[in-house]
């Protein structure tokens, strides 16, 4: 089985600058992508798609291949990545003829992760029962318990009203929040559908220390101390 790792790497960012060229205890968030993507043995090539030619350059660097530059309306704040996904796969079914049979998409923003989270991503999308795997951890508010919405009327009230009382977070039926440690994804269903949740979504839970997902310099400073205390 084929599996093509898909790391998307675009220049802009607003929340850090520079985000996937920033250097964690010495190696790039954009590097480390790729050191894990090449460190899981069912994984046969690492792709990296951006519209940058400094991120192609550190790219290649670490080993990835980079064989198109991302046009840049793939590339603004509001562009989907999910057409981002459909234009890698698209590239790779002209120039080999076929879809690889798993895609793989490595986000640069969870650094923690560890190889065995891609691995179990992998396994359970292998066990054919879905058309994607997500990662998550557990959630620790509920939308049926501690989570509100506001009114028209100025007030707030529980974001999803559960229909009966409950008085411990416990009760409330089982709530994950997805992570960007990896995404697993059937490639003709990427192509074929509009989202993520339009199809059968499996899960794999990931521990919240590996989970971080770096989007402002307060995530990217939590990820410098986390990093710092790992065992050597």
């Amino acid at each position: 089985m084929s599996v093509v790792s898909l790391i998307c790497a675009r220049s802009g960012s607003k929340g850090l600058r520079g985000k996937n060229l920033r250097s964690l205890a010495g190696r790039s968030l954009l590097a480390r992508a790729i050191d894990l993507s090449r460190a899981v043995s069912r994984v046969d090539r690492v792709i990296v798609s951006t519209d940058s030619t400094d991120i192609a350059e550190e790219a290649r660097k670490s080993g990835a291949d980079v064989p198109f530059l991302r046009p840049a309306s793939l590339a603004e704040d509001d562009s989907p990545e999910w057409l981002v996904w459909r234009h890698a796969l698209a590239y790779l079914k002209e120039v080999d003829g076929a879809y690889p049979d798993t895609l793989l998409v490595v986000p640069t923003t969870a650094p923690m992760r560890a190889v065995v989270d891609i691995e179990r991503c992998l396994d359970e999308f292998q066990n054919g029962l879905g058309d994607v795997v997500v990662t998550v951890t557990e959630a620790h508010r509920s939308p049926y318990f501690n989570m509100v919405a506001t009114r028209p009327d100025g007030t707030v009230g529980l974001a999803i009203p559960p229909g009966r009382s409950i008085v411990r977070r416990q009760d409330t039926p089982e709530i994950f929040d997805v992570t960007t440690v990896a995404y697993v994804a059937r490639p003709e269903f990427v192509m074929t559908h509009g989202g993520i949740f339009d199809g059968r979504v499996r899960y794999v839970v990931v521990p919240r220390e590996r989970a971080l997902d770096i989007d402002t310099p307060l995530d990217f400073r939590i990820a410098e101390c986390l990093m710092a205390a790992r065992p050597e």
